[in-house]
């Protein structure tokens, strides 16, 4: 076992649909999101598991992963997309359109602004940190692939960071982009952000 604890961070690849606020709408990837996400991982065999958010368009990648590179998998309900209430299925170009003040808004301060019927961000933010530590506990000095949403990477990073919480649609995460995190085992050390959009080497 590892002195580090190191995380892959993948975000899903294109899904059927195209590109709208998303969150809990179940849509698979497009065979461009199957491609994006195999190209990803290319032929990288490094991990000893895969954890993955239960919504198709993260699972059905993690499972196939798991099942060519022969990996146990862990399918996480906590690691589920942030819910984007009555603005989810809607492209940003369309909420744009129709309430651009509350788009503005919700961009500079999602916790001041929330979307209505949205998860708080604040509790998404909780959400996350309980499953990462979580994830860091169970898997302690093993290599990990996570196989998430944007906003539950940017939310991992915002807490590897100390960054503010509103300041987290600062944090470009394009589909099938790859992050890494390295942690110490040592409770008291560092954890570093490795690279972020970065290749598997």
């Amino acid at each position: 076992m590892s002195e580090f604890t190191i995380v892959d961070l993948l975000r899903h690849g294109e899904p059927e649909g195209g590109q709208k606020f998303r969150g809990a709408i179940d849509d698979p990837l497009s065979p461009c999101g199957w491609e994006q996400m195999r190209a990803a991982v290319g032929d990288y065999r490094e991990w000893d598991t895969i954890i993955s958010s239960p919504l198709i368009r993260c699972a059905a990648f993690a499972q196939a992963l798991a099942h060519q590179l022969d990996r146990p998998l862990e399918v996480v309900e906590e690691f589920t997309e942030i819910s984007f209430g009555v603005w989810e299925g809607r492209s940003v170009a369309d909420v744009h359109e129709t309430d651009p003040q509350a788009l503005r808004r919700f961009w500079h301060d999602p916790i001041a602004y929330p979307i209505p019927g949205g998860e708080p961000v604040i509790d998404f933010d909780q959400r996350i940190a309980q499953a990462w530590t979580r994830l860091l506990e169970c898997y302690q000095g093993r290599h990990v692939l996570l196989v998430a949403h944007g906003g539950v990477i940017r939310m991992v990073l915002r807490q590897l960071l100390e960054m503010p919480v509103r300041r987290i649609w600062r944090i470009e995460a394009p589909f099938a982009s790859l992050s890494r995190m390295r942690v110490h085992c040592d409770p008291g050390a560092e954890p570093h952000l490795v690279f972020h959009n970065g290749c598997l080497t």
